[in-house]
């Protein structure tokens, strides 16, 4: 049985790089409807001393990982939590790395000791887990390949961090991509 090109089987049989590809040729991928208004926006920061250390240990959850997605969060130097994609293990499509951090870390206190610490991941958040980490609070996210390098490999849903953020009126957050991008790339089959 040859692996899914995603994390999720899809029935209908749709490749969504192929998919992918098409709405970027339309124009249509990572277009979003943003009301005006009192939206907080995400920012852009610089990359930190520490970034490569701590996105080492996210590639690391990431090679032990269903799928090459890992993450590890953390607060002033300390790490507070870790994960890596469960999907297939735990039959929970939800199960990505940055999931797993936060419920390891909401399982033994509380979620208002996330807000303001950094999330380390392989790749950008998918809305489902950038939304997740807004909900937190968690004031920084930093990044190995983008959602755009990443669906050239595996199937994305088109949104990337940025969007997703900058669509949350609640929360403000700084995002950092691009950090150790073609260690977390080898991770990925190509097609």
């Amino acid at each position: 049985m040859t692996k899914p090109a995603c994390e999720c089987e899809h029935e209908l049989g749709v490749d969504r790089r192929v998919a992918t590809a098409a709405l970027l040729g339309a124009g249509l991928a990572g277009a979003a409807l943003k009301p005006s208004g009192a939206f907080a926006e995400a920012t852009t920061s610089p990359v930190q001393r520490q970034d490569d250390a701590f996105m080492r240990i996210a590639l690391a959850e990431a090679a032990q990982g269903d799928f090459p997605f890992g993450a590890v969060i953390v607060r002033a130097g300390k790490e507070l939590s870790r994960g890596r994609n469960l999907g297939r293990t735990t039959n929970d499509p939800t199960a990505h790395g940055e999931m797993v951090a936060i419920r390891r870390f909401v399982a033994e206190r509380p979620a208002a000791e996330l807000e303001g610490a950094t999330l380390y991941t392989t790749g950008e958040p998918c809305p489902m887990c950038m939304s997740a980490i807004l909900w937190c609070r968690i004031g920084r996210v930093v990044y190995g390949a983008s959602i755009e390098e990443l669906a050239m490999r595996l199937g994305q849903i088109m949104l990337t961090s940025r969007l997703v953020a900058d669509a949350a009126p609640f929360a403000e957050i700084s995002i950092t991509g691009g950090v150790l991008s073609a260690q977390a790339l080898e991770l990925f089959p190509r097609p």
